[in-house]
């Protein structure tokens, strides 16, 4: 199945059919990407506040029965190297790497807080929907499966290099209790947290989508 997806990836992208918006048959499938393959954009705000306006709103869940182990993440996807040191190699420039595919040079821009690094340890590899926040929000009805999928999604906008103290400032945290410190950064963050949210399925409370109006005003 995920051959099978990445296949149908390649293709729509050989024929100049990709874009941030990925269609409902991907969605269900996995997040997975051939290496080298550059983040989707973010949808333009029009759009996103279409899509924003389409999603379920509901209480948000409890927190009973979250683990992160319930959502297994970096997987392999191109030898020996996993999930998280793809998007190292994606966001960042002149990466190095050792034989394992451990990045041991390269420089990185954290688009939460602008900040440059030079050292693969200042950066941590955040989920855009965070992986607490997911569980709240439907993904505790989930197969393992479909977790697994959403923990290591490189489709979609889910996956990016950050600055490291800012991802754990972040926590599972939604929009509406925090947002990244470069505010220049709000409409593709808001952009991006609703095509997760819409592709996936997942709920959003009635703070967090007046939050999300705030931030695409930012556009």
């Amino acid at each position: 199945m995920r051959l099978l997806v990445l296949a149908l990836v390649a293709l729509l992208a050989g024929a100049g059919l990709t874009g941030c918006k990925v269609p409902d048959e991907l969605a269900a499938g996995s997040g997975s990407q051939p290496a080298g393959t550059a983040a989707a954009p973010p949808i333009p705000p029009a759009e996103a506040r279409t899509e924003l306006a389409a999603l379920q709103v509901a209480v948000r869940g409890t927190m009973d029965g979250y683990d992160r182990e319930e959502f297994p993440h970096w997987d392999k996807v191109d030898g020996t190297c996993d999930v998280r040191e793809q998007v190292l190699k994606r966001d960042g420039k002149d990466v190095q790497t050792d034989a394992q595919c451990a990045a041991k040079s390269g420089t990185w821009v954290s688009p939460y807080d602008g900040e440059t690094w030079h050292k693969a340890s200042d950066v941590d590899i955040d989920h855009m929907v965070p992986l607490g926040q997911a569980w709240v929000s439907g993904a505790n009805k989930w197969t393992r499966e479909r977790r697994e999928e959403f923990a290591n999604d490189l489709v979609r906008p889910q996956l990016h290099a950050v600055t490291d103290n800012v991802n754990e400032q972040k926590s599972d945290k939604a929009p509406d209790a925090w947002k990244p410190p470069l505010v220049s950064y709000w409409c593709t963050y808001a952009a991006d947290w609703i095509v997760v949210k819409r592709n996936y399925g997942l709920t959003i409370t009635v703070p967090e989508k007046t939050a999300l109006e705030t931030m695409l005003g930012r556009c």
